[in-house]
């Protein structure tokens, strides 16, 4: 039996490489649709000439980007075309947090801004550099390829964000020789248009660049209501001050993180971001 890690999936065809960097195609084995388990890009796995056989116990594990054994993130946000979305972000951190991966927050196309309008965005995008590495990126992705080289190494990372943010014009920039399909912004729905069609993990250096479909929806359903106040570092950070133990950070009196909101040293569209996605997820539990 031999070993590898799949790198892609196309219509049920998983693409495994082995340790000498030998790629084959290959189906999953009849045996893990009677386990309710599919193999994920991103997988290390066991294989013979002709099947999957058997998948190692997973790091993590993503939903949507549909990927397993990730080292980080890079959420990329673009400042405009599609409008910039601290809602969006903060959402994107909590997903990715929860499925216990490092994010890396991109902000992608600050040529379409105005430098006003750029030093705006920094000043509170200045609030999440303490938690979150931020690096900031042209429309053509050319300025910042540099800067992230060093996140890149030896890691197996995920590109993700919304449609049209400037993934694949990233990806491009970093590794000029993979070519990835881009496209404009359809401007009579202000998003882009899909123009990544597979989860794909990209040889880079010593390490795996993941492309996946773009995608503007979101899906809480496997975060518990509880423990959404624990994937705020910056709200954990003062939590003890707290007068409760476990407080939400919603209704609680002599609340930490509130006091901060109220003093500004906690962002307050964060705080009313995080309330809003309390909500929707307490409605998605109220609803299965």
């Amino acid at each position: 039996m031999k070993e590898g890690k799949i790198i892609r999936l196309t219509g049920g065809l998983y693409t495994v490489v082995d340790a000498k960097g030998t790629c084959v195609d290959l189906r999953a084995a009849g045996l893990f649709r009677h386990h309710n388990e599919s193999p994920k890009v991103g997988d290390d796995v066991t294989l013979d000439d002709d099947l999957i056989r058997t998948i190692k116990p997973r790091r993590n594990d993503l939903v949507r980007p549909a990927i397993a054994n990730v080292d980080q993130a890079l959420l990329v946000n673009a400042c405009k075309e599609p409008e910039f979305s601290f809602l969006l972000l903060d959402q994107f951190l909590l997903l990715i947090l929860s499925a216990s991966v490092k994010p890396v927050i991109v902000i992608s196309k600050i040529d379409l801004l105005t430098a006003a309008e750029l030093a705006e965005l920094k000043r509170k995008l200045s609030y999440y550099e303490p938690f979150f590495p931020v690096v900031y990126v042209d429309s053509l992705a050319a300025f910042g390829a540099e800067t992230m080289r060093p996140y890149l190494k030896g890691k197996t990372s995920v590109l993700a964000g919304q449609t049209g943010a400037g993934k694949s014009s990233l990806l491009n920039a970093v590794d000029p020789t993979q070519h990835r399909a881009t496209d404009a912004i359809s401007r009579a729905l202000g998003r882009g248009k899909h123009t990544t069609r597979t989860v794909e993990l990209i040889p880079f250096g010593d390490g795996w660049i993941a492309d996946t479909p773009g995608f503007s929806s979101l899906e809480f359903a496997g975060i518990e209501l509880a423990t959404i106040q624990d994937l705020y570092p910056d709200f954990t950070a003062i939590a003890n001050n707290c007068r409760f133990n476990g407080c939400t950070h919603v209704h609680e009196p002599d609340c930490a993180v509130k006091a901060a909101v109220a003093a500004g040293t906690i962002l307050p569209e964060r705080h009313y971001n995080y309330l809003r996605i309390r909500e929707e997820i307490k409605s998605l539990k109220i609803r299965y």
